[in-house]
């Protein structure tokens, strides 16, 4: 049997771009993506800390520590410039991969800088 567990999140990172007029997706920093293990194109689950918004999209890759976090195409109609976000990714596992499951919860400072990594919430 599957179940579909938490595989990564970025914690509170900050919106820093809204383009309404682009291709839909969530461009985020490179360093990010790789500390979550999230890889281009992936579907991720955004959640708005601001507005209460929950949507799902996809990653898109950014230039590395540019603290880029993008919500693009219609998908920036659910977050502004400023907005605290919190972005999930999810996987399904068997039992006997979950033997050895751990998140990658991923934790940035106010310019979305990668401050610290864990895999429990404490």
């Amino acid at each position: 049997m599957q179940r579909t567990f938490l595989k990564s999140k970025l914690h509170r990172v900050t919106t820093t771009a809204s383009e309404l007029d682009y291709e839909g997706s969530c461009e985020i920093d490179g360093v990010l993506l790789d500390a979550a293990g999230i890889s281009a194109f992936e579907q991720i689950q955004i959640y708005n800390i601001a507005n209460g918004n929950r949507f799902i999209t996809y990653a898109i890759r950014g230039k590395e520590n540019s603290g880029v976090i993008s919500v693009n195409g219609a998908a920036a109609h659910k977050a502004a410039v400023g907005d605290l976000l919190i972005i999930a990714s999810y996987a399904s596992y068997d039992e006997c991969e979950l033997n050895n499951y751990a998140p990658n919860l991923c934790y940035v400072d106010e310019n979305n800088v990668l401050t610290r990594k864990r895999s429990s919430i404490s």
